[in-house]
């Protein structure tokens, strides 16, 4: 098993001041979302280019460091066309650069019908929504078979794969065999059933088994209402001793991310996984 972070997450900007960082955590490498912790690269077709892409790599491999996956979500059930038109370009546009960036998968999430918000939307669950999301992700998948990459897909409680069986359906409907999932516990969860965390966990596990590309490493508290709110990672109700056993039994060589620990709880976080792993 493998410790690493989303860059942006880490409150540092450029590959130098990431790596740097990283050896101080002592993490692996990073989860990249490339127009959030890059100067000059901005959320449009064309803005990362061959030269910048292999700059990064050559930055990480002298560090030692890597990136299992590039983040290029955007939303494809967006109500506006032109954002999830940017969006594909965009994702593709990574898809080209991937391997100079030394990665192979580019992710997103399956998206909601309330745009910006990504929450729920009664819209989301129904047969047009998934059908628009496998609509997406195939294209994406044939353009990603052209450049020798996978498409990563992820589930979320809130959007139109709510959940482990939604998720299978959309995946096998694709039918293409570079998709990998990024499984993030947290994402299924809310007040509902969150006492079933541990059941979501290995019905994902059982489903997925090693096409899960990526884990997120996120934790939470329970508010007064019932509802979560996240915290850091060793800070909230997650018990990463049982979660890591039932990852290792199914994906010993897993990488875990983690997503939305920043400042002061990331050492905390890192030690508290280290010694569970």
């Amino acid at each position: 098993m493998k410790l690493f972070i989303r860059a942006h997450d880490l409150g540092v900007k450029g590959e130098e001041n990431i790596t740097a960082r990283l050896d101080e955590l002592g993490l692996c490498g990073v989860q990249l979302v490339a127009y959030k912790c890059l100067e000059g690269i901005s959320y449009v077709p064309g803005s990362i280019t061959t030269d910048r892409a292999e700059a990064l790599r050559r930055e990480f491999e002298r560090a030692g460091k890597t990136v299992p996956l590039i983040g290029a979500y955007f939303n494809p059930v967006h109500p506006n066309e032109e954002k999830i038109k940017n969006g594909v370009a965009v994702f593709k546009d990574y898809l080209t650069h991937c391997h100079e960036l030394g990665c192979n998968i580019v992710g997103s999430e399956t998206g909601s019908y309330n745009g910006d918000k990504w929450t729920y939307h009664p819209e989301n669950r129904t047969d047009e929504a998934v059908k628009r999301v496998i609509s997406t992700f195939s294209e994406l998948c044939d353009y990603a078979k052209d450049n020798n990459a996978f498409v990563g897909m992820e589930g979320a409680f809130g959007h139109v794969c709510w959940e482990v069986k939604r998720l299978e359906y959309a995946v096998k409907a694709i039918g293409r065999d570079n998709i990998k999932i990024i499984f993030d516990l947290y994402n299924y969860l809310d007040g509902s059933n969150v006492d079933k965390m541990y059941d979501i966990l290995s019905e994902g596990l059982q489903t997925f088994g090693d096409r899960i590309c990526v884990f997120h490493i996120k934790d939470c508290t329970i508010e007064p209402d019932g509802s979560l709110k996240q915290c850091g990672v060793g800070k909230g109700i997650f018990d990463y001793s049982r979660i890591l056993g039932e990852i290792k039994k199914v994906c010993p060589d897993a990488n875990l991310v983690f997503e939305g620990t920043t400042g002061d709880d990331i050492p905390f976080a890192v030690q508290h996984l280290k010694e569970r792993m």
